[in-house]
């Protein structure tokens, strides 16, 4: 037998075999909708047939064939959503226990030891997405990629590491003795004061994994700092903050209740403003000619009037709480009549994990219509996170997040906040509708 012969039997062979084995490995599933949710038009497709290859929407239609041995998935009793997307999570923290022993006596540990049934909480009620908008220790980093890595089921994490803050600000630790005060170096707390300091935490916190920067532009509600809405950084330093973050490739937002350090934040070129609690005239002007989202938190004031007390939470952050939440939802209302651009953000880790979807009647409540809150909740963030080729709608060579519920969330809204279907990159994570 001569030596060509062997050689062509031998590659052959190998072709044999590693087309099998791509084939084991192609999985063919495909959903038959009864009502499918296009976001990016805002329009309803009935009888839609999605054909998903591994983790990829590769084709959506009325009409299309069901391919030999796929695997069907029957919703044609449900409407079908994109994955829903959290733009302002705290998976690494959570509400309850008691506000000095939290402080005090526990330890980042603590904290990253129950992340993941934070994430997987998140994850079941529909959000397939979120942005991690500050955490202790690179805590996010270690769970978004535990996730990735497909050690433990959670949302895709855009995760912003360290809340950038001026000393005494809302970032820092405050009301309490200086003597009581973390062995950690600064930017280990991401504390950073002046132009070049600032600078240097973005690089830290990018150097470390950082997908998107979130810095303090004003002070805040549940912390102890006096102010609720003062800047806390001079337009110099968010403008350093901003620019650093664009030089690494990276999109920013500001934690900002107070006018005027929404304006400074907008001016320096923020993606989304978070909180937004304040809004004048001007403010709102501002955000439409920057394209600025607002990343609005208007549940959340519910849960905290009525459960912080419980948590030995001081009165004077209660006080605070009562001052801008209803400032806040009519500076929402404002806002959607304007024309701002919306998000969807509810802070989750102020309130329980897995209840984000209870923010969806407020936002209704307050000027959306129920189509224009899902969007928030689906293309508007996947644009804001920068992520509109892969998530925020249902379409060919997107990933395959998609979430159902068998009642109609354009007649009630509410119907989100009990989702019966969840595939992320199509991967089932929850099926119980039709009793499964």
């Amino acid at each position: 037998m001569n030596t060509s012969y062997l050689k062509n039997i031998l590659t052959a062979l190998v072709l044999f075999f590693a087309l099998h084995a791509h084939a084991q490995t192609d999985t063919i599933k495909v959903i038959k909708a009864g009502r499918v949710l296009d976001v990016e038009k805002g329009t309803v497709l009935v009888n839609q047939i999605i054909v998903i290859q591994n983790d990829t929407i590769k084709a959506i239609g009325n009409d299309l064939a069901i391919p030999a041995g796929a695997i069907v998935i029957d919703l044609s009793n449900a409407t079908v959503l994109p994955g829903l997307i959290d733009c302002h999570t705290h998976l690494t923290d959570g509400p309850g226990g008691n506000y000095y022993d939290n402080i005090f006596r526990k330890t980042v540990i603590d904290y990253a030891i129950v992340a993941h049934i934070n994430a997987k909480r998140t994850l079941e009620a529909g959000f397939t997405s979120c942005r991690d908008v500050g955490s202790e220790a690179f805590m996010d980093v270690a769970l978004r990629n535990a996730i990735n890595n497909g050690d433990i089921s959670g949302p895709r994490i855009d995760a912003a590491t360290f809340f950038i803050g001026s000393t005494g600000s809302h970032g820092d630790l405050n009301g309490f003795s200086p003597y009581i005060q973390s062995t950690d170096s600064k930017q280990m707390r991401g504390i950073a004061d002046g132009v070049e300091e600032c600078r240097a935490q973005v690089r830290f916190n990018i150097k470390y994994g950082a997908d998107v920067i979130k810095f303090g532009a004003s002070a805040g509600v549940l912390t102890e700092e006096e102010s609720v809405g003062a800047p806390q950084y001079t337009q110099e330093e968010m403008n350093a903050i901003v620019d650093e973050a664009k030089l690494w490739g990276k999109k920013t937002c500001a934690h900002a209740h107070g006018t005027l350090a929404i304006k400074m934040a907008v001016k320096a070129g923020v993606a989304s403003i978070e909180h937004g609690s304040l809004l004048d005239d001007e403010a709102i002007q501002l955000m439409k000619e920057h394209g600025t989202y607002l990343d609005a938190d208007i549940y959340n004031d519910d849960y905290i009037l009525s459960e912080y007390a419980k948590f030995g939470t001081p009165q004077k952050i209660i006080d605070k709480e009562k001052l801008v939440g209803k400032a806040q939802r009519l500076s929402f209302q404002r806002a959607v009549k304007a024309g701002v651009k919306i998000s969807f953000g509810t802070d989750a880790g102020v309130y329980p994990h897995g209840w984000n979807a209870r923010q969806f009647k407020y936002m209704v409540k307050f000027g959306l219509t129920p189509m224009q809150a899902i969007q928030a909740a689906t293309i508007n963030a996947a644009d804001l996170l920068g992520w509109k080729n892969k998530v925020g709608s249902i379409a060919p060579g997107k990933y395959a997040d998609l979430i159902a519920v068998t009642n109609d969330p354009l007649a009630d809204i509410t119907t989100l906040e009990n989702v019966q279907f969840v595939m992320k990159g199509g991967q089932v994570y929850k099926s119980i509708i039709g009793g499964k």
